[in-house]
């Protein structure tokens, strides 16, 4: 089968396009700035802005399924960029669903937005009325409202944990931080935001397994949420993390990392998900492991 993935050098769609490839797929892959290494992959630079550029390597490429992972994805700097966040997530994919002309499209959208919902309403069915409380969720609910009138599927993720992730995510800072104070290059205290929300986790390769299942069987026009249903405090993964890493360092809160709006709770209901035969199959200490060994690699 032929796939188009956008996003392909990023934390989920390297991971992704390399297993299409090993499973003998033939894979295109679009990315922005630096070229990775994706063995198997045919690589294209694109810029979502650019929709010259989207209708050419849909045209050239003519692929049976367009998974589309890329764009502008943290909560708390959409604050102070909230034009390229609009250009990027919402014209962008504007641009997208206009060049794939009716083939199969899913699109990667976010649980950030169903908003602020209380304790007792979780978790949160795909049903659910939606309400963006961050710039960020704002044009990943607009995106979505682009992509479902013609068929396109609507994958939202719930926090993905693994290797790869940029160090401007909390786990990854957290580890980047571990990192630093183990080699010597840092006092021994983490700075830390809030610690108290609840998120649901999924371990990367689990949420890939979720995409792909969505992406052979889901059911066009429709949303399903990526998320494994059990919540975790974010001081409970650091500590995990601590833990593992070995490194005994002290927590130190600096309201520098603290977002405009940080919801609550977040946990996802993934029966629509379950019924395509997906269920999560890799546990969070693994997830949390590979994460550390890869950042103590980048920072030999």
């Amino acid at each position: 089968m032929r796939y188009l993935v956008t996003g392909a050098s990023g934390f989920v769609g390297s991971r992704l396009v390399t297993r299409l490839a090993a499973a003998g797929e033939e894979v295109t892959g679009t990315y922005l700035g630096r070229a990775p290494r994706l063995p198997g992959v045919t690589l294209r630079e694109i810029d979502l802005r650019d929709a010259a550029a989207l209708n050419r390597v849909v045209e050239e490429t003519d692929p049976e399924a367009i998974i589309h992972l890329a764009g502008l994805s943290h909560v708390g700097q959409s604050w102070q960029a909230l034009s390229d966040y609009f250009q990027v997530n919402v014209l962008g994919t504007e641009s997208l669903v206009r060049a794939a002309a009716g083939r199969r499209l899913l699109m990667a959208s976010s649980a950030e937005v169903y908003g602020l919902v209380p304790e007792k309403e979780q978790p949160l069915p795909e049903g659910r009325r939606l309400a963006p409380e961050s710039p960020y969720a704002l044009t990943k609910a607009a995106a979505e409202r682009l992509v479902r009138p013609g068929g396109g599927i609507v994958v939202r993720s719930f926090n993905i944990v693994g290797p790869g992730q940029s160090p401007q995510f909390a786990l990854p800072a957290f580890a980047a931080q571990l990192a630093a104070i183990r080699r010597g290059r840092q006092e021994a205290v983490i700075k830390v935001g809030n610690l108290t929300a609840r998120r649901d986790f999924l371990h990367l390769d689990d949420a890939v397994d979720g995409y792909l299942a969505v992406a052979r069987g889901g059911v066009d026009g429709e949303v399903y949420n990526l998320g494994s249903g059990r919540t975790h405090t974010i001081e409970a993964m650091l500590e995990r993390l601590v833990a593992l890493s070995g490194v005994e360092a002290r927590v130190e809160i600096d309201p520098q990392r603290f977002r405009p709006v940080d919801l609550p709770r977040l946990e996802a209901d993934a029966g629509r998900l379950r019924e395509l035969g997906w269920a999560p199959q890799r546990r969070l200490e693994d997830a949390l492991r590979e994460l550390w060994d890869r950042t103590l690699e980048r920072d030999d």
